[in-house]
């Protein structure tokens, strides 16, 4: 009794945990709601599991990055010309626009509960019911699944029409709504992230010509000038806090004018890439000393004149004094930072400015306070002259960066990454022997000596030149990833300068590997075929183990294993030398011909399209619907090591490939 009961246990758990495998976050319901006499309403409903997102039909274009695959319903089994009518298209309801964790991008997505509409008129007054097939993609934070779903209309069991979209639309134009709470979590990440970035921004400014100068000369202002030393206090702090409110009524003004999402588009745009590139190039020269950018005189001393008032409203104007009379260095800093805010929407440039005025207003407040620090205060001088030039050298370097998105989107593959990582070479290399003494601008000091700070700063500089050579040759170089083109835009040198397609023999020699029939070149151009059958016959007659590749074409996790595990040397050359590499996308939207269709084991339905296929192999053998997963078989098709998904550690990957190899070769 005892024997049987383990032995049941035993089953059980196993059968539950091989059933847990199979992800299933998405229960789609359906109804028929009845509008008039002959149109219907067809409403699909999806439950989504907590901490899933379920994709829209409309993806925004975000250029070479991955995205997933939208949700999309096929009425392809419906004969539409003698049975039913399709009025539009689908509609959904309002979806959540924000970053998503999985793809490192701003999606269009669904959480705990969708809802879709279809508007159908019915031509056939006899059709009892309907069959519409569903693709989708839903994921969580690690994973995606990409299911077939085919659901069911019954025009006998209609109900009354009470569903109702009203923000819904069927085209790319509609709204979104705000996210709960991971959507509240990342807002709150990325707000802070806006307010001490801007905040470091104006620590940068106070170390400008324009506005260091000010802090000593306003402090002993307002601490002679007063009758009292907490008088003195109370006017900085009033000083200080104008300060705030005129920087931050700039942010909230640019918020209310451009909202959400229009200044994001516009950013997107060829026209605010070159106002920004032109803008950039101009404060960039300034700021090195070709010429000077100063506002009318005429407005300077109409805010003057306010300053001599007195009081509150005359310490509001030498606030206001302050920032007109410095805008020849906070502009471009203050500038840049806001319209990056902007793009972000809701209240992201009040939150930026919030943090640059806050870094500028908080010296003057401190010294007040604290009027004795006034004497630690390095003197002004050349030095001041030296951060405005870096910081113009900067600006310079960014100016490309608008430049490029530009030549990105307009497709004239003029400024390509090694085009534009030789401008950044060549930009802080000369910025590099600018701190060096080496070059000589036209308002700087003579330099007698290289102070300690000069000198470090020099060496950090000249070392990011020298991080940045590999990248000719096609490095990665993922500290300043985001900010040169992608890797695939090199059109003189796609693998780097003066390398070809090649690939590297287990003997370390360069040779041109032949591409077999039916195989391509998969990632680092690897030999890969497509199709199961055909990359068996391979194997069997190079006589080497397979190694099944289940992936997709939107598989964030399957390209962070190409691009950080496979790339490594012993790995690249045991997937290169040793194995026959299967890769199956089971995203592949590709129709299979109409005679290899075939019902599916699983659900009942018609198998159509090549990805179906292939999922449907890994869920009847591997009794699992995640991507990546990894299997190595023998020439038989028989696994001889057990299975593996996203392995991100390069020792164990290794291990576990190396173990499969040599179980074949017994």
């Amino acid at each position: 009794m005892k024997l049987k009961l383990t032995l049941f246990l035993t089953v059980f758990i196993l059968a539950f945990v091989s059933h847990a495998q199979m992800l299933n976050p998405v229960t789609w319901t359906t109804k028929v709601e009845k509008l008039s006499d002959t149109e219907y309403n067809l409403v699909f409903e999806a439950d989504i599991e907590t901490h899933w997102h379920l994709y829209s039909q409309h993806l925004p274009d975000v250029g070479d990055k991955i995205t997933p695959n939208p949700t999309e319903f096929l009425f392809d089994s419906i004969d539409t010309v003698d049975n039913i009518k399709l009025i539009g298209d689908v509609k959904e309801s309002p979806y959540i626009t924000s970053y998503d964790k999985v793809f490192e991008v701003d999606l269009n997505y669904f959480d705990e509960e969708a809802t879709f509409i279809q508007k159908v008129e019915l031509l056939n007054p006899d059709l009892k019911t309907i069959s519409v097939e569903i693709l989708y993609q839903a994921c969580d934070d690690a994973r995606c699944i990409y299911p077939q779903k085919v659901v069911e209309f019954n025009f006998e069991n209609t109900q009354e029409a009470t569903t109702s979209l009203e923000n819904a639309s069927d085209d790319k134009t509609q709204s979104t709504t705000v996210s709960e709470d991971n959507t509240n979590e990342t807002t709150s990440k990325s707000l802070f992230s806006i307010f001490f970035t801007s905040f470091f921004l104006g620590f940068l400014v106070l170390l400008t010509p324009c506005v260091f100068p000010m802090i000593p000369m306003t402090v002993s202002f307002f601490t002679k000038q007063s009758k009292t030393r907490a008088s003195g206090i109370k006017n900085a702090l009033l000083y200080g806090f104008f300060i705030i409110v005129i920087y931050t009524l700039l942010g909230t003004a640019i918020s209310a004018i451009f909202g959400s999402n229009a200044m994001y588009e516009f950013s997107t745009g060829v026209v605010f890439n070159a106002i920004m590139f032109v803008a950039l190039l101009i404060f960039a020269f300034s700021f090195m000393g070709a010429f000077e950018i100063m506002l009318p005189n005429s407005w300077v001393n109409k805010v003057d004149s306010g300053a001599n008032k007195g009081g509150i409203i005359g310490i509001f104007f030498m606030a206001l004094a302050l920032a007109v009379v410095s805008f020849s260095c906070t502009f471009p800093i203050a500038g840049t930072a806001l319209l990056d805010a902007a793009t972000k929407g809701g209240i992201a440039p009040i939150i930026s400015m919030l943090g640059f005025s806050s870094a500028i207003a908080l010296p003057f407040a401190l010294f007040a306070f604290f009027p004795s620090w006034l004497n630690s205060l390095p003197k002004s001088g050349g030095w001041l002259n030296t951060v405005k030039v870096v910081l113009g050298f900067l600006e310079l370097a960014f100016a490309f960066k608008f430049l490029s998105m530009i030549d990105l989107v307009l497709e004239w593959h003029f400024l390509e990454r090694e085009v534009f990582l030789a401008i950044w070479i060549a930009i802080f290399g000369t910025l590099g022997l600018y701190l060096l003494g080496k070059i000589k601008l036209p308002h700087d000091s003579p330099l007698t000596h290289i102070s300690v700070g000069r000198l470090c700063m020099a060496l950090i500089t000249l070392a990011f030149t020298v991080y940045m050579i590999p990248g000719l040759w096609g490095a990665p170089l993922k500290l300043i990833s985001g900010f040169p083109p992608p890797m695939s835009t090199n059109s003189e040198s796609p693998y780097g300068v003066g390398y070809t397609k090649k690939q590297v023999s287990a003997s370390g020699g360069i040779v041109k590997k032949d591409l077999p029939e039916n195989a391509h070149y998969g990632p680092h151009d690897l030999i890969a075929f497509h199709d199961y059958d055909e990359g068996l016959a391979y194997a069997k007659k190079v006589n080497k183990p397979i190694m099944l590749d289940f992936t997709g074409i939107t598989c964030v996790n399957c390209r962070k294993m190409e691009e950080q595990v496979w790339i490594e040397e012993r790995i690249f050359q045991q997937l290169n030398e040793e194995v026959v590499l299967i890769s199956l996308y089971v995203d592949d939207r590709k129709k299979l011909p109409e005679s290899e269709q075939y019902e599916s084991e699983i659900t009942g339905n018609t198998i159509k399209t090549y990805g179906h296929k292939w999922l449907e192999y890994q869920q009847l053998n591997y009794n699992t619907n995640a991507q990546p997963l990894y299997v190595i078989q023998n020439t038989e098709g028989e696994d001889i090591s057990e299975p593996v998904g996203y392995t991100p550690d390069v020792n164990e990957y290794h291990d576990w490939l190396e173990k499969g190899i040599q179980a074949f070769k017994k």
